[in-house]
């Protein structure tokens, strides 16, 4: 497989990724046999968190006897000193490895919580002192907000940034992937796919793959996704008209209720956290169906509580019909959560 430089991180890697939410979802059995597939392929980058359930143990059984020619990368939510201690800790055991060749801050995507991160007496420093130790080998950082990541990458504070990207969230290709490539940062695109929404993983692929330097990590279920996308990578990448029109279709169609996760929307006056609420599909494709209701119940109990001022939509910039999505998503929830409860009480039952 074709390899590529991650940034001033001078890590050689795969030119596909694998990222690790989907695999939460699978036996262990299956989980194992989806991460070995990858390695048969030639994947050397594994993206996973602390978050993630079970997923860094899943993939440490599954990499042990070929650890030395994988990158590892694996990130954290903490803010605080002692909890980012604690993560890093429990990734090391979980993953059944001495270093880590990229520990991420997770999911920086507002003003407050990088202050958190780069706090000279916070996480940072934490992280800092691993990597003058040799427990980490490089740091980086993940986020959602293209402002909050611009001026991440400008801190000079992270050697790669993952960020989404894909051809309905193209904004990375004019105003982040310039930037990267001015302070050497690696750039890992999360969500090739749109976080679920696009299913022709041929167009999304080509798209992608015509950025030499950008690392495309699709969350993997199935050994017939990354056989697929592998097929892709391996040529020709040039689009046909057919496949053009293809995108600029989906695009179209796609774009007017896709959420950007920019955040202009808010402040919401009811608290609402307006993206969170607006990618809930997108948690339930990803996750295991207990998990994704747990983590998306606060944010859709709060859109519930819409009063349809309509003050988020004036500040959208792409001018999505966000009250009208909200209320939609909210029915589709709890339609969902019924349904959950009720197999559940089901299952209890029939054991």
């Amino acid at each position: 497989m074709e390899m590529i430089r991650l940034g001033r991180t001078n890590m050689m890697v795969s030119k596909l990724g694998f990222g690790g939410i989907p695999i939460q979802r699978l036996s262990e059995d299956e989980a194992l046999g989806v991460v070995k597939k990858c390695l048969e392929l030639g994947i050397t980058y594994f993206d996973t968190a602390n978050a993630y359930t079970t997923s860094e143990e899943r993939i440490g059984k599954a990499i042990s006897r070929q650890r030395k020619r994988l990158v590892i990368a694996t990130k954290s939510l903490a803010r605080a000193r002692g909890e980012i201690e604690e993560h890093l800790k429990l990734s090391l055991q979980r993953l059944r490895v001495d270093y880590l060749d990229l520990y991420q801050f997770h999911g920086v995507s507002d003003f407050q919580s990088l202050d958190l991160v780069l706090d000279p007496n916070g996480p940072m420093a934490v992280v800092e002192e691993a990597k003058r130790a040799g427990v980490v080998k490089h740091i980086g950082i993940t986020s959602h907000q293209i402002d909050v990541a611009k001026e991440a990458v400008k801190s000079n504070r992270f050697e790669t940034i993952m960020f989404p990207f894909n051809f309905i969230t193209s904004e990375a290709a004019d105003e982040l992937l310039p930037l990267t490539r001015e302070h050497d940062v690696g750039f890992i695109a999360m969500k090739p796919l749109a976080g679920g929404m696009v299913d022709n993983a041929t167009i999304a692929f080509k798209y992608l793959f015509q950025f030499p330097d950008v690392l495309p990590i699709p969350g993997i279920e199935k050994i017939s996704e990354i056989e697929e996308i592998v097929k892709v990578l391996e040529g020709p990448w040039q689009m046909t008209e057919a496949e053009q029109q293809d995108m600029k279709r989906l695009k179209e169609e796609l774009g007017t209720r896709f959420c950007h996760r920019c955040d202009y929307c808010q402040p919401c006056p009811q608290g609402i956290p307006i993206s969170t609420a607006m990618s809930v599909k997108s948690s339930f494709k990803r996750l295991p169906p207990g998990r994704s209701i747990q983590m998306v119940a606060p944010g859709m109990e709060k859109a519930a509580t819409c009063t349809e001022c309509g003050e988020c939509e004036t500040r959208c910039p792409y001018r999505l019909p966000i009250r009208e999505t909200l209320a939609e998503l909210v029915k589709w929830y709890l339609e969902e959560k019924e349904k959950f409860h009720t197999d559940d009480l089901q299952n209890r039952m029939a054991h």
